[in-house]
């Protein structure tokens, strides 16, 4: 763990030909107030111009007065959570999160209210999280994320479905980075993640903090978006694993029930 009087926390980026939708992300990290950011960039060999964005990126960062950590690495990978993975090896903040190509932090202030309030020398969240909203690909407001985080987190709640947004959901770096993604699944690895992550905190009776604010904007159509039933699918294993098939089983009557009164 770091000497400053705050946490440092690791932004993970995840890239791949994605000269359209990373500037809005890249701008986001660039525009907190909160100074103790390690952007972590993982590329996977883009063919367009996203590494041009990056570099400009990186320069423009240089000459800033309070100038952010950003760590690039260029390399084949197996797909998205592969690259997942890596992040989770190269990090070096005391949190981790996901913000991948699209996705940005809510305001220039989120992480200093995340993180400015925590105590370094209390025994430090297995991890904070919070609300999410959805936005098109100009950033406009779509509409707030139907699942709300639950005010106690606890990894039996997300039988009810992923109620907190990857996104949104910022782990220790110790805790986080033994239990990597599982390759197997190619749409609900997060899913999954987040529940094995919840577990192991419970185990260790460690707490896990509601930061009371909307923290990310999910940029709406992304792969689990695009890959529906696939992804419905891949989400019903998870469930069946972590809580049985009947549990599944029956959360997913209720959400097809869900969506048919909906309609």
């Amino acid at each position: 763990m770091n000497k400053v009087p705050f946490p440092t926390v690791t932004i993970a980026t995840v890239t791949y030909n994605a000269e359209k939708t990373l500037p809005c992300t890249l701008e986001s990290v660039a525009s907190q107030t909160f100074p103790h950011i390690e952007h972590l960039i993982i590329d996977g060999c883009s063919k367009d111009q996203t590494m041009e964005l990056i570099h400009r990126y990186v320069d423009a960062n240089t000459g800033k007065t309070c100038p952010h950590d950003i760590r690039v690495v260029r390399e084949p990978d197996k797909g998205l959570y592969d690259a997942m993975n890596k992040a989770l090896e190269h990090a070096t903040g005391d949190y981790i999160v996901f913000l991948n190509a699209g996705d940005r932090l809510h305001s220039p202030d989120t992480l200093q209210q995340v993180f400015g309030h925590i105590d370094m020398n209390a025994s430090l969240p297995a991890i904070l999280y919070g609300e999410t909203d959805w936005v098109d690909g100009q950033g406009r407001f779509i509409r707030h994320r139907r699942l709300q985080a639950p005010k106690q987190l606890t990894w039996k709640k997300f039988r009810h479905g992923m109620l907190v947004c990857h996104q949104s959901f910022y782990v220790r770096t110790d805790l986080a980075r033994q239990e990597l993604y599982d390759l197997n699944f190619r749409f609900s690895a997060d899913y999954d993640w987040c529940i094995r992550i919840m577990r192991t905190a419970a185990r260790r009776k460690l707490p896990m903090k509601n930061a009371g604010i909307i923290v990310a904007d999910y940029l709406d159509g992304g792969m689990t978006t695009q890959n529906h039933r696939r992804s419905l699918m891949e989400r019903f294993r998870v469930m069946a694993h972590h809580y049985g098939i009947i549990t599944a089983a029956a959360m997913h009557l209720w959400f097809v029930a869900r969506a048919v009164v909906k309609k």
